[in-house]
């Protein structure tokens, strides 16, 4: 029994056949595969990619060991306690416009899990959700903490892989400290409070949901303004209007208010001097 997928009852296993029965019924999701343990479903999705899977394939992990995240961090899950999962898909919109994908996929997650879990889910840019009870807030205090990260990574042949993890059943001692020293709490749903912590219903709120905000934003030909993406991104963003710190890629660092997410995706701050940068990627803290 020590094995046994049910000996943590406030962790059930995912059931395949029924998330496939449930899943795949519409035009996207062509695939749902939920595996015991993996190093990274973002690996095992690429990988499929490059051998030529069909857009739609969905791989969910019980267990990750070796998750990917941004500026090549690690993201690790202990058994059935959150939802590791990744998607393939083959974007017929200009490759100027994939961009987008990873900010479409954080709208949907954000609404899955407001919907779902009944908390306070909300976006910091570029990848992350932060979320806080909505009903009972003292369980993490006044502020947000971070919940899920989200990693778009292109495969050669016309793909992309989006891949989220969210926290979810999490005990305190189970979660990572903080990147850096003042930056935002991990957190579970659990620890959030939330009323509904079961993954099953959430992943299908959140795979139901990243499928229609696609099918918007690929009728529009990847147009964020036609789609209505770039308006619920900039809805549910915190980072537009805080004081922010970007670390770039090449180590310099750009401080000033958030003031924009622009046609590309990319954040818009606006320094002391009234200068405005366009930051397509980086790391990025809000300033107390």
């Amino acid at each position: 029994m020590a094995d046994s997928p049910y000996t943590d009852l406030d962790r059930p296993p995912l059931h395949e056949a029924a998330l496939r029965r449930a899943l795949i019924v519409g035009d996207l999701w062509t695939d749902v595969r939920v595996v015991a343990r993996t190093g990274s479903t973002n690996a095992d999705v690429a990988s499929a990619g490059r051998d030529g899977a069909p857009e739609g394939l969905v791989i969910v992990a019980e267990q990750q060991d070796a998750g990917r995240g941004r500026l090549g961090r690690t993201w690790v899950s202990p058994p059935r306690a959150g939802l590791a999962v990744s998607v393939l898909l083959r974007p017929a919109a200009p490759i100027a416009r994939w961009g987008w994908l990873p900010l479409l996929a954080g709208v949907a997650l954000a609404e899955a899990v407001g919907r779902v879990g009944v908390v306070d889910a909300v976006l910091k840019w570029p990848n992350d959700l932060l979320v806080r009870s909505a009903t009972a807030s003292d369980l993490v205090g006044p502020g947000y903490g971070k919940c899920a990260g989200l990693l778009a990574e292109m495969v050669p042949g016309g793909a992309v892989v989006l891949g989220i993890g969210l926290n979810v059943h999490q005990r305190v001692d189970e979660l990572p400290p903080p990147a850096e020293l003042g930056a935002l709490p991990p957190v579970s749903l659990a620890l959030a409070g939330a009323l509904c912590t079961d993954r099953d219903p959430l992943l299908r709120a959140l795979l139901r949901s990243l499928a229609t905000w696609y099918s918007r934003w690929s009728a529009a030909d990847g147009d964020p303004v036609a789609s209505g993406v770039r308006e619920a991104y900039l809805r549910g963003c915190v980072t537009l209007g805080a004081d922010v710190r970007v670390s770039l890629p090449d180590g310099a660092t750009v401080a000033g208010r958030a003031s924009d997410v622009d046609l590309d995706g990319r954040l818009v701050v606006v320094d002391a001097t009234g200068d405005r940068r366009a930051v397509a990627a980086g790391d990025v803290r809000h300033v107390r």
